[in-house]
């Protein structure tokens, strides 16, 4: 039987998928979200478990103690840039072959949160996470944030930095404040910050 453990969940989504699935062919499909989201798992370097691979997601999991805040902000950036990176190399490689046709529409957003109580339930070789706090991180994956490409942090995970000063690890933009209610689970207050200043900066 799986033990609940406090856990970090970390899910990296890519905006623009439905309609880049229905935009291209499943040649250029096939190849070019397989490769963002490899590009994605490769840049963790905090030691974040993969739990899934949901199509266009990752859900990502660490049990134990939590990174420091500025390492957990950097590893977004690191996923943001790397995805960019990689996008901008595909984009390169497919845009001759399919006569220009690679939609300019696929994007990053991040959402971060923090459950006591996650199991991580091995199902034949792969874990499955068990636990509220599992389908709250996925809920809030819609939300009422008015942009593509972000991070977005909860309530609950923000509240295990209390004793860090959080803004002056944003230097590129600045932290707003949301909620969102949901069904059979209630309102759920969430910070977040838009990531696209960062790809100014890499210019």
């Amino acid at each position: 039987m799986s033990t609940a453990n406090p856990t970090l969940l970390c899910i990296p989504d890519i905006s623009g998928f439905t309609q880049f699935m229905s935009d291209t062919d499943i040649e250029l499909s096939s190849r070019v979200i397989p490769s963002l989201l490899n590009k994605v798992i490769y840049a963790n370097e905090i030691g974040l478990r993969v739990s899934e691979i949901e199509g266009d997601a990752i859900l990502f999991y660490k049990t134990g103690p939590l990174p420091k805040f500025k390492e957990l902000v950097d590893q977004c950036r690191k996923f943001y840039t790397e995805f960019y990176a990689q996008l901008k190399n595909l984009k390169e490689q497919h845009d001759t072959k399919h006569s220009g046709y690679f939609p300019d529409i696929l994007g990053l957003k991040i959402i971060l949160h923090y459950g006591e109580q996650i199991s991580a339930v091995p199902i034949g070789k792969n874990i499955k996470l068990m636990g509220e706090d599992v389908i709250i991180a996925h809920r809030l994956l819609k939300n009422k944030v008015k942009s593509e490409e972000y991070i977005l942090i909860s309530e609950n995970l923000l509240d295990q930095y209390k004793n860090e000063v959080i803004e002056k690890n944003f230097g590129w933009g600045t932290l707003h404040e949301r909620e969102t209610a949901y069904e059979h689970i209630g309102e759920i207050n969430y910070s977040y910050i838009k990531l696209a200043p960062l790809l100014e900066e890499e210019e």
